[in-house]
């Protein structure tokens, strides 16, 4: 919009500024030389009086034009120049201040185009609120994408959340409104005011790149700088750009909030800071390599677990300081721990101050409900056509492996995202252009995330939590592939979880719930997860699924949890698995540590940590999980007796270990099993060791295998198998 060039024509902007509707404020406001002389102009709507204080000295009283606005004029001058207001009110309150209207855009012609095309990768140091100096002048630089707002303006505590006062200015084509407030500073709260096309009540909306919110239910945001905090993980940080894909995996799953409360201090969760030293302590002890956090993005209703995302650029506020975040994931690089954060792309909820409607458009969604609603979860789908959407969710998975130093990115509910018609029936979705049902923007933002991290952050693992026979999830995108690293195992956990928590009695029928992912497991790169959606909603804890009395189910899951880390894929533990958490998990309470009081749960502890050391210091079980050479079966088809046995090897086969289960409550003597070689064998892992709460039936002395051929190997031993137990035996040629 031009600057007023005649009276009528300014009468009429003054009136679209009262009306908060002008999309370029700073045309009118702030100070312009006009030809013959400089005009300095202001809104202030309720004051009484306004004088212009200059840099160079004096006083220039402003004449009340009409409704708030006012005006001086200075024709010695022809140039502008520096300038203070001081603006006095009815109640003789005097504020001296700064013209917001007397600077420059904050954003430049490049950060619009490349906002603009998506391609702005790290489009969080331009958006949202940052505190900068502009010369000697220090303030907040705000910018926010409305593109069909009739006007914005920022409110919050510095001018009592009065719409009038800081209107924005529109950038063009772009969309993007912006305005740098001076004398703003951090901790400041703050959202932005809409106007919406066709009138109606104006929207209040937090910022969607606010990096700081205040504590649900309170929704504001709030100034955050992000340059205070000072990492000390430079050497986690090189060594993770380097590191071997090959090497061990295994996941702690944890939801923050509901791990170990502080009961001394009223029941409540622990803080990010509190939760460093007591969380890597126990990962250490535990011998876990990564934490994997349930959603730590800003979220309104807890009980989702983080997964509907308000603010996806800030740390929920429920537990602290975004630089407390920070000191935690720092803390657990120095303790050698890895972190991996779950990550919500596909939808977001409905509430009122976030995305939904942002702008009084469907702007982040589809205006289609068969594409922009999901009709599962409550909550709106992205829509990942638009650049600027693409952008917002490409730029904020940067944003969290760059300004928190994430060494992992677990992406929620894939298939949701690569399907049309996920949950849909009939006449519900909308085609693509071919006529399929994959969602052909879906897959190019999943290609276009996977590809940007691996090549900007060499070492951060992608993973999906993708549960269909979707192809090539971890192959590459240029080999048609998503391009994630790992992709979850949805069906063999509940293949495997089907299995165990049937009866011994029906097992046999069952056999091939345990054999089947065999012949897919080398499709993909996998994790094996017993994740925290297999204890909610009525399904009960690991333990409660365990068949048969108390010892029964001890062992049972003793027995599933070494059948799991003998297995290929990484591992991915829900917390309070590790000690046999005996009810439902409950985001609302502590995880039930008193049960380590009692040594059956203590046992079971035992056997993860005995599990998670072998597994670190073990090749053959973590070098070739995705190498069918890494793997063979010795028994796969004893139903009857409810036995199974393999072998895994290291990448070069110089090293092994052989697994055998027995899955049926009957303890088996002079069991014969084949044998890969004319050795002697100890076992390494007896689940049924008295240690772990077993009965301490086993093979106590080096077991000694014979050349008999047996199971297609050309050696053979008879082994005792205790009931419901793992057996791990390795050679002990290996262990010297």
């Amino acid at each position: 919009m031009k600057r007023p060039s005649d009276s009528a024509e300014l009468e009429s902007q003054i009136q679209q500024i009262i009306e908060l509707r002008h999309r370029s404020p700073h045309d009118v406001l702030g100070i312009h030389p006009d030809g013959s002389g400089v005009v300095v102009r202001a809104y202030r709507p309720d004051a009484t009086s306004i004088d212009v204080l200059p840099d160079f000295g004096g006083r220039i009283p402003m004449k009340h034009r009409r409704d708030g606005f006012f005006e001086a004029r200075l024709n010695s001058r022809d140039s502008v120049f520096g300038y203070l207001l001081e603006v006095r009110y009815p109640d003789q309150a005097v504020f001296t201040l700064r013209d917001p209207y007397s600077f420059l855009p904050t954003l430049g012609e490049l950060d619009l185009y490349f906002a603009g095309e998506g391609r702005h990768e790290r489009l969080w140091e331009r958006m949202g609120a940052h505190p900068v100096h502009l010369g000697a002048v220090s303030g907040v630089s705000f910018a926010v994408w409305a593109p069909t707002a009739v006007g914005v303006s920022v409110v919050g505590d510095f001018n009592s959340w009065d719409g009038r006062l800081h209107a924005m200015r529109s950038l063009g084509a772009s969309g993007i409104w912006e305005l740098f407030v001076p004398e703003v500073g951090e901790g400041a709260r703050y959202k932005f005011e809409i106007g919406v096309q066709g009138g109606g009540p104006r929207m209040l909306k937090a910022d969607p790149f606010a990096f700081r919110t205040e504590v649900p239910p309170a929704t504001a945001s709030v100034v955050h700088d992000l340059k205070h905090f000072r990492w000390t993980d430079r050497g986690w940080m090189e060594s993770r750009s380097t590191s071997d894909p090959r090497k061990p995996l295994s996941i702690y799953e944890v939801h923050l909030g509901s791990w170990r409360w502080v009961h001394e201090e009223g029941h409540r969760p622990m803080t990010y800071r509190e939760a460093a030293t007591a969380l890597a302590d126990y990962v250490v002890q535990m011998g876990f390599t990564h934490v994997e956090f349930l959603p730590l993005a800003e979220h309104p209703f807890g009980g989702s677990w983080g997964y509907q995302v308000t603010g996806y650029y800030a740390p929920s506020a429920r537990y602290g300081h975004p630089d407390d975040l920070r000191f935690l994931i720092n803390y657990l690089h120095q303790r050698g721990i890895g972190v991996i954060m779950d990550w919500v792309p596909g939808h977001f909820p409905k509430d009122a101050h976030g995305l939904a409607r942002f702008d009084g458009s469907a702007l982040y969604e589809h205006e289609d409900p068969r594409k922009g609603a999901h009709p599962d979860w409550g909550t709106l789908i992205f829509n990942l056509g638009r650049n600027e959407v693409r952008n917002f969710l490409l730029a904020n998975a940067l944003f969290w492996i760059e300004e928190y130093h994430v060494d992992g990115l677990r992406v929620d509910a894939v298939a949701s995202m690569l399907y049309l018609d996920y949950s849909r029936g009939p006449g519900q979705w909308i085609p693509n252009r071919a006529g399929g049902r994959e969602n052909e923007e879906a897959i190019s933002f999943l290609r276009e995330v996977t590809t940007t991290v691996r090549r900007k952050h060499p070492g951060v693992a992608m993973i999906a939590e993708e549960s269909t026979a979707w192809p090539k999830v971890t192959a590459p995108a240029s080999e048609g592939g998503l391009g994630f690293h790992f992709k979850w195992n949805m069906g063999w956990m509940h293949d495997t979880l089907s299995y165990f928590s049937k009866d011994p009695i029906y097992r046999a029928h069952h056999h091939r719930q345990l054999t089947f992912g065999m012949l897919y497991a080398w499709s993909e790169r996998f994790v094996l997860p017993l994740s925290h959606d297999e204890v909610v909603h009525g399904k009960g804890s690991l333990l409660g699924k365990m068949p048969g009395d108390a010892w029964q189910r001890a062992a049972n899951l003793r027995a599933l949890l070494a059948w799991m880390w003998a297995h290929p894929g990484k591992k991915l533990l829900f917390m309070g698995g590790e000690f046999a958490q005996a009810r439902e998990w409950n985001h609302d309470r502590s995880l039930d540590w008193h049960l380590l009081e009692d040594p059956v749960h203590q046992g079971l502890q035992r056997v993860v940590t005995e599990l998670n050391r072998y597994y670190q210091q073990e090749p053959p079980l973590f070098e070739s999980d995705s190498d069918p050479a890494g793997f063979q079966w010795i028994q796969a088809d004893s139903a009857q007796a409810n036995v199974l046995a393999f072998i895994r090897k290291s990448h070069g086969q110089d090293r092994y270990l052989v697994c055998v289960a027995n899955l049926s409550p009957v303890p088996k003597s002079r069991y014969r099993i084949g044998m890969p070689r004319v050795e002697r064998y100890v076992e390494v892992l007896n689940t049924d060791a008295p240690p772990f709460g077993g009965s301490g039936m086993g093979n106590s002395t080096p077991v000694e295998v014979e050349a008999r051929p047996w199971d297609e190997q050309p050696a053979s031993a008879e082994l005792t198998l205790p009931p419901l137990a793992v057996l791990w035996l390795m050679p002990i040629a290996q262990l010297t």
